[in-house]
C-alpha cells in the first residue's frame, strides 16, 4: 500500500491568512486520543486530502462535545462545553462540521440548536456516500473483493438518526461480500458501551451486551466486521479478543476499508 504524509490544515492556521476552509473536520476525544481510534482519523483525513475537499481541524482548540457527560446526568458540564464549542465555530464562521463519531453527530445535530446552534453536522459515512454517488470518489472493488464483511449498526446513527443506507451503499462498493448480522438495521444490538456505559463497571447479569453482539457478527463468518463508531470499534475489539478471534477476524472502520481500497 503507497503511504503518503499529509498535512493536516488547522482552523487557526487558514484563519491567520485570511483563508477558510468550507468543513471542519471534528476529530472528537476517540480520534485524538485512542490509540486505535486515531487510525481512523489519519484514515479519513487521508480521503478528504484525497478527495481534494476544503477542509480543517481544530487542533488543540477542540475540545469535548459533552455528550458523556450529559449522559452520565451531569448537565452543567454539558452545558459549558457546549456553548464554549458553539462559541468556536462562531469565532471561526463554521457552517458545516463532519463528524467521525456517531456520538458527537447525534449531539450536534439534534441538541446543540438548543442552545443556539447554527452550523450543519453531517457524518462521514453519509459524506462519502454522497461523494461516492456523484462519482467523485472512485473505489476500486478488486482489492478487497475476496473479503466478506458484517456490518454492525451503531445505535447513535442507526435508531438515532436513520443512517442505515449510506454505510452499506459503501461497504458493497468496496467488497461483493456483505453478510449481515441477524439482528441488523432498526433491530441491531447495542454494542454495550453508549450511553456512558463505556464508562462504567459492568451490571450483574448472565452475558456483557459487547460479548453477545460479538458472537452475533462472528455467527456470519465473515473476515471482517466494520464499524463506524469509536465504542462500537473498542466493543468489538474487546469482544474478538473476549473470543480468541482477534487474529483471524479484523475489526476495521469504513474509513480504513476505503483507504486500503483506494491504496492511499
Amino acid at each position: 500500500m503507497q503511504t503518503k504524509k499529509i498535512e493536516v490544515p488547522v482552523m487557526a492556521d487558514l484563519h491567520s491568512r485570511g483563508e477558510k476552509a468550507e468543513y471542519l473536520f471534528w476529530v472528537g476525544c476517540a480520534g485524538a486520543f485512542d490509540d486505535r481510534y486515531k487510525k481512523v482519523a489519519a484514515a479519513f483525513a487521508k480521503i478528504l486530502t484525497y478527495l481534494d475537499v476544503s477542509y480543517a481541524v481544530l487542533g488543540s482548540e477542540e475540545t469535548c462535545t459533552g455528550d458523556p457527560a450529559r449522559r452520565a446526568g451531569n448537565e452543567m458540564v454539558y452545558q459549558m462545553q457546549a456553548l464554549q464549542n458553539i462559541e468556536t465555530f462562531k469565532a471561526y464562521d463554521i457552517k458545516k462540521v463532519i463528524t467521525i463519531c456517531p456520538h458527537c453527530y447525534n449531539i450536534f445535530k439534534n441538541e446543540y440548536p438548543d442552545l443556539g446552534a447554527e452550523f450543519e453536522v453531517i457524518n462521514y459515512v453519509s459524506f462519502l456516500a454522497g461523494m461516492l454517488g456523484s462519482g467523485k470518489l472512485k473505489i476500486d472493488d478488486s482489492v478487497l473483493h475476496d473479503k466478506t464483511i458484517t456490518y454492525h449498526d451503531p445505535c447513535y446513527l442507526g435508531r438515532a438518526n436513520n443512517i442505515y443506507e449510506e454505510p452499506r451503499t459503501l461497504i458493497k462498493s468496496i467488497s461483493p461480500g456483505l453478510h449481515e448480522i441477524k439482528r441488523n438495521k432498526s433491530f441491531a444490538l447495542c454494542c454495550g458501551a453508549g450511553g456512558a456505559q463505556m464508562f462504567k463497571e459492568a451490571e450483574k447479569g448472565d452475558k456483557e451486551v459487547f460479548i453477545e453482539r460479538t458472537e452475533e457478527a462472528l455467527d456470519t463468518g465473515v473476515d471482517i466486521i466494520a464499524t463506524a463508531c469509536p465504542f462500537c470499534m473498542t466493543m468489538m475489539t474487546d469482544g474478538l479478543k473476549y473470543k480468541n478471534r482477534e487474529e483471524e477476524v479484523k475489526n476495521y472502520d469504513i474509513a480504513e476499508l476505503i483507504v486500503q481500497a483506494l491504496k492511499i
